[in-house]
């Protein structure tokens, strides 16, 4: 009888990925004992707490390098590097998702139940406090975001991936108003999330059957064992090319490349603008980190066969977020072709082969999920008494009524265009020195282009709210709460910070830039 041995697990490693999970079970079990007047301000200290403790245990293990849990999960400089990063952001999310003095009760429907348009739902819409079950939904993304930086083996990275989702697809539906909207939203971004899951698993049957047979290993997928398979299998390179194919078709979806973004502009402008902001921040972050890993350690070896690929994906992408983000009326669908073009851009980065590409990529991902995560806490105060103004012909003349905020939003767009003293300026630097360097010119021809393709919208913008005359329809903005005001400032300083002095975050990238394989 052979003895049955256990993984060793190193749970002060994983600890970051322990509280989010053991948190978010803890907010189900609030959501059932603790009185419905007091779930609001439990359930918001407990998830801000619990990514507070998160984090400091992501900086007490700076140090660690080691891959643990049966090899499953992988502890090293990017792992910690962007679960921090996931951490900062979806504190900032946190605190747009939980004020309820922009919108009376909050930006989340009181009873999802109750039919869209009817009375009761009209009647909700005018200030019941909104579901606090949208926090423990938010908590187990984070952890199912944490665990996908880290995975190393593509099976747990496909059950962290169904982990962040599905939470994700019922916070769409939430929106306390244009329920049918946020409903249809929700839909469409399960349907297409649960293809391009299914492409993902089929990825992984595929890999697997090209790990078989090679001498002195087991067919698996770890990443060890496709990185010695990517030179050593004899079985067919079909095998690889097709997994590869369709493992990026799952990873480029939730990273809303073209063309799998579809999804994009309809989830972004029907989901509730504080779920918007999460997951144009945390939810890209982890999508990069899973495609950095398993493009760089998994598949490193192949990358002769896959760089032109998604080169050609990358300039794709920056082509149609620059060229449909002109004709945009909306706002939110402005932001979301913006968010797809910066997909391409950081696809360049993807591809940069060296440290520095690596650290660019991450740099990136951090400087411009604070930057969106502004832009959108502003969009949540442009308001008037049907909820908020998202078509671009009601912010004509705000900088006249409201100087302040749209000054602050003037100067997010000028650090998405890519302006200098902005850290979309330092971003974009970063990521394209190492690919130039890297004989990738083309792409960063292509992401030059289609930057000064992309500033015209955000221009656009900018002299409708500065040089237009404010009209009957120009709507107010609100005065944030606390909460929003703190995300709004926390955004704001870190895209001045970043463009200004970005050396230090530069520099703690670029250490933690080397992966354990």
């Amino acid at each position: 009888m052979t003895e049955l041995k256990l993984p060793s697990i190193d749970y002060a490693a994983i600890s970051p990925i322990l509280i989010m999970l053991g948190t978010a079970l803890l907010g189900v079990l609030v959501e059932a004992l603790v009185p419905r007047r007091w779930r609001h301000v439990v359930q918001l200290t407990l998830a801000l707490l619990a990514v507070l403790a998160a984090l400091t245990m992501v900086v007490l293990s700076a140090d660690e390098r080691i891959i643990t849990a049966g090899q499953a999960l992988a502890i090293d400089g990017p792992t910690l590097f962007l679960q921090g990063a996931i951490l900062v952001l979806a504190a900032m999310a946190l605190l747009l998702i939980g004020d309820r003095s922009v919108e009376r009760g909050g930006a989340f429907v009181a009873q999802a139940a109750v039919t869209a348009e009817s009375a009761d739902d009209r009647r909700q819409a005018e200030g019941r406090n909104g579901l606090t079950e949208v926090y423990p939904l938010t908590t187990f993304a984070i952890g199912g975001m944490l665990i996908f930086v880290a995975a190393n083996d593509l099976l747990t990275m496909f059950i962290a991936l169904e982990v962040f989702s599905l939470p994700l697809y019922l916070l769409c539906a939430l929106a306390r108003r244009r329920r049918l909207l946020s409903q249809e939203a929700a839909m469409k971004y399960f349907l297409l999330g649960a293809y391009a899951s299914a492409f993902f698993l089929f990825g992984v049957a595929l890999i697997y059957g090209f790990t078989s047979g090679i001498p002195g290993r087991t067919a698996g997928v770890d990443f060890a064992t496709i990185h010695a398979a990517v030179g050593e299998s004899p079985a067919s390179p079909v095998l690889l090319f097709a997994g590869m194919a369709l493992l990026a078709i799952g990873l480029l979806f939730k990273a809303a490349a073209a063309p799998f973004h579809v999804w994009t502009p309809d989830v972004y402008q029907g989901a509730p603008t504080p779920v918007t902001g999460f997951m144009a921040a945390c939810t890209k972050v982890a999508a990069f980190g899973a495609l950095l890993r398993v493009f760089q350690v998994a598949f490193a070896d192949a990358n002769w066969d896959f760089t032109p690929v998604l080169g050609a994906v990358a300039v794709l992408t920056m082509l149609v977020g620059a060229v449909l983000a002109v004709t945009q009326t909306d706002i939110k669908r402005l932001l979301a072709y913006s968010s797809i073009a910066n997909a391409g851009y950081l696809l360049v980065g993807v591809l940069a082969p060296s440290r520095d590409g690596l650290a660019g990529t991450m740099f990136y991902l951090v400087a411009y999920g604070f930057s969106v995560l502004a832009a959108f806490a502003v969009v949540t105060l442009v308001r008037d008494e049907d909820g908020e103004a998202t078509h671009l012909s009601r912010w004509a003349g705000l900088g006249r009524r409201s100087p302040f905020f749209a000054a602050l939003f003037t100067f997010i767009l000028l650090a998405f265009a890519g302006i200098p003293l902005t850290s979309g300026f330092t971003s974009k630097f970063a990521i394209f020195g190492p690919a130039l360097e890297g004989g990738q010119a083309w792409l960063v021809i292509a992401g030059v282009l289609t930057s000064m393709v992309l500033a015209f919208p955000y221009l656009r913008v900018v002299v409708m709210m500065w040089l237009s005359e404010p009209g009957e329809s120009t709507p107010t903005v609100t005065v944030p709460g606390g909460l929003t005001a703190a995300a709004l400032t926390i955004g704001v300083l870190a895209t001045l910070v970043l463009g200004v002095a970005p050396a230090p975050l530069l520099d703690l990238a670029t250490g933690a830039a080397e992966f354990v394989r």
